[in-house]
């Protein structure tokens, strides 16, 4: 099968889309995974401008690019979190408002909401992002939860997703949640009760970042294995763990690139992570959605790291063989 290998272009928000399209497509790249952030897609005015979307598109094809995701994380980690300042940083103004916690978590869900309708507009079929938790300020800490605790922040998350997911429904476009922690999923155990809290709705999936699992101590392969129907998007991210008795995973404080941390972020190919096993359990499981690149290494010139990452998977992916391959090679032997 041959996956659709992406750029998202979030980590690149700060350039203008008109630039990075065709470094995109110049670096290898088949299509974009297009960030709702600086201006590369502003969800309002693809709503508003009736040219605005076919503006976008006849721009990446120009370069003979393809969009098959909207990404908006910043956005969807409000609606469901505990708001604090540190969200104005990360929100539109219009979202962020007076800044009162119940109304940034509403005009979050409707912004939401507008980003579904904005890529039934587009013609895209999956929106990515983050949907936040109101459980996570206590998962690692104290008081610790207790199961009456647990149930009712799932509750809570699922009353404020089933009317964006309703919306989901109407428009024919998919939500996939990014696991890690800071969501309402963030392990196997978490994804299992997320699901089971929204009653199995089909509108709901994940999207794979293999790194917020590894560094858990969670092998990626074994999450594609356990919901290999629910797997909507796979994230292409590395990192480099670093435990020598003084680093610790939670990082201390520390920003990325400090030698102290005990784990930091790599250009794929360069840290830790089983890439093989992964694409063979993708393999396994018929995974057929796109493989979009989430360039993020504090150690390298970005340009330089995402043309490597385009010319590491390229090498990485393969066909999967047929399930008796191997008994006719013997036979034939």
């Amino acid at each position: 099968m041959t996956r659709p290998v992406l750029l998202h272009s979030g980590p690149w928000s700060d350039v203008p889309l008109e630039e990075l399209t065709p470094r995109i497509s110049d670096w290898g790249y088949q299509g974009v995974e297009l960030a709702c952030w600086g201006d590369h897609f502003e969800v309002q005015r693809a709503l508003s401008e009736e040219d605005y979307c076919q503006r976008k598109l006849d721009l990446l094809t120009r370069h003979e690019l393809t969009v098959g995701v909207l990404s908006n994380h910043r956005v969807g980690h409000a609606v469901a979190s505990v708001i604090t300042p540190v969200f104005q940083a990360i929100l539109p103004d219009y979202v962020w408002g007076d800044g009162e916690p119940r109304a940034v978590q509403q005009r979050a869900a409707e912004e939401m909401v507008a980003t579904l309708r904005a890529a039934q507009k587009m013609g895209v079929g999956l929106v990515v992002g983050f949907t936040g938790s109101p459980l996570w300020p206590q998962v690692a800490g104290y008081p610790r939860l207790t199961p009456t605790a647990v149930q009712g922040g799932l509750d809570e998350f699922a009353n404020q997703w089933h009317p964006i997911l309703d919306v989901s429904r109407e428009c024919g476009v998919r939500f996939a949640l990014e696991v890690q922690p800071g969501q309402i999923a963030f392990d196997l155990h978490s994804a299992e009760r997320t699901l089971e809290v929204l009653g199995e709705r089909e509108e709901f999936g994940f999207a794979l970042d293999p790194c917020a699992l590894h560094w858990q101590g969670i092998d990626p392969a074994e999450f594609v294995r356990r919901f290999p129907r629910r797997l909507y998007h796979v994230h292409i991210k590395d990192l480099a763990l670093a435990l020598n008795g003084r680093t610790g995973l939670l990082n201390g404080y520390l920003s990325a690139g400090d030698s102290r941390r005990g784990w930091d972020s790599r250009s794929p190919g360069r840290g830790s992570i089983d890439w093989e096993g992964l694409i063979r359990a993708l393999n396994e499981v018929n995974y057929e959605g796109a493989l979009a690149v989430d360039w993020h290494d504090p150690g390298m010139q970005r340009d330089h790291g995402a043309e490597e990452a385009s010319r590491f998977l390229a090498r990485l992916s393969f066909e999967p063989g047929g399930r008796n391959e191997d008994d006719q090679a013997f036979h034939e032997g």
